[in-house]
């Protein structure tokens, strides 16, 4: 009995001893995680942050669970955190135009289609454009198009979802319509960049600008008959009142930049994106070419361009809605005063392309 009672003993020893450690780990326990990181007080514990109010919205920290957005109302506080829309508030559909070009404005932070086309700009060549007028980036491709670099061109855009404003050369778009009808289709906009390039159409007769800015509208019309062409870029950037006054007559902004990364001297892609990256601002015009020459070294700068700018700014076409109206001008202006005529233009020096 004596034996049994020492057995006894021990095991209410032992489940005694085992009672008090299981309490000492877990009161251990408990307090150690009362100042871990991660846990609602944080270092400071409870009380050190406000529970009940939001983290100010500058100082870089995700609002507080309690006022975080509801995910619910629109499904942008899931989409921003790269996670799918919730269920209770599916993701807007594209619209109509967008299904039919695989974009999305919401996607793409792209001019709206109502937003109405950018006026004169008084501080640019005769009041020609030198900015987007906001914080967008619009970047330009001229001479086009070309069977060889639009179609690379398009696709790179396609690829980064980036819409751009193409400056179509007449005689281009006449000799390859399928090229303008697939820019339209991929939702860039048009411009106008003369009939045959010639540098020096500004200072010829109104009634010759006239002429070569009509057919070249013509032409690019007959590939795309409902798009609009909403600018006019002057070949060389040489620009005069005469031809600023003929496009604004034909309801096109005149169009100038503000990045020049002199693409078509071939600097090669390392330098074309250096110059592009560097120099871009909010509200830059930034001139490229797709057309006039070996223009590879464009289409492999346009990847790093992209990657760039797409991290610091929004890059958007230029907008084509209606134009806010204008003073009617009647017929052609006349040539500035002074102006070379016609048939002097034919000796002059040609300018770099633009």
């Amino acid at each position: 009995m004596g034996s049994l009672s020492r057995s006894r003993m021990f095991v209410i020893a032992a489940l005694i001893t085992a009672a008090i450690l299981g309490g000492a780990y877990t009161l251990g326990h408990t307090l150690g995680r009362a100042g871990t990181p991660g846990d609602h007080g944080g270092f400071g514990g409870p009380g050190q942050v406000d529970a009940g109010s939001a983290y100010p919205a500058d100082d870089g920290s995700a609002p507080s669970p309690d006022h975080a957005p509801d995910p619910g109302t629109d499904g942008r506080a899931d989409r921003d955190a790269g996670t799918p829309p919730s269920a209770s508030a599916p993701a807007p559909s594209p619209s109509a135009s967008d299904a039919a070009d695989g974009y999305a404005d919401e996607d793409l932070g792209t001019a709206q289609p109502e937003e109405a086309q950018l006026p004169p700009e008084p501080a640019g060549p005769y009041g020609a454009r030198l900015t987007t007028g906001g914080p967008a980036v619009a970047l330009t491709f001229d001479d086009g198009p070309d069977p060889r670099y639009t179609p690379q061109t398009l696709a790179v855009l396609r690829e980064f979802h980036v819409r751009a404003t193409f400056c179509l050369v007449g005689e281009n778009a006449l000799a390859y319509p399928g090229l303008v009808r697939a820019i339209v289709a991929d939702g860039h906009t048009l411009c106008n960049h003369s009939w045959d390039h010639d540098v020096a159409l500004g200072s010829r007769s109104a009634a010759l600008i006239l002429a070569d800015l009509t057919r070249t509208n013509n032409a690019i019309r007959a590939a795309v008959p409902q798009a609009r062409i909403a600018y006019y870029r002057q070949p060389g950037g040489n620009w005069s009142p005469a031809v600023v006054a003929v496009a604004r007559q034909l309801g096109m902004t005149s169009l100038h930049w503000t990045v020049d990364p002199r693409d078509w001297t071939l600097p090669g892609a390392g330098n074309i994106a250096s110059m592009v990256t560097a120099n871009a601002f909010p509200g830059a015009v930034v001139l490229l070419h797709d057309a006039g020459g070996n223009r590879q070294g464009t289409v492999n700068a346009l990847y790093p361009i992209l990657i760039s700018l797409s991290r610091r700014f929004v890059i958007a076409p230029l907008p084509t809605g209606p134009a806010v109206p204008q003073p009617p001008t009647g017929t052609a202006p006349a040539a500035p005063p002074g102006s070379p005529s016609d048939a002097e233009q034919s000796s002059q020096a040609q300018s770099p392309p633009g």
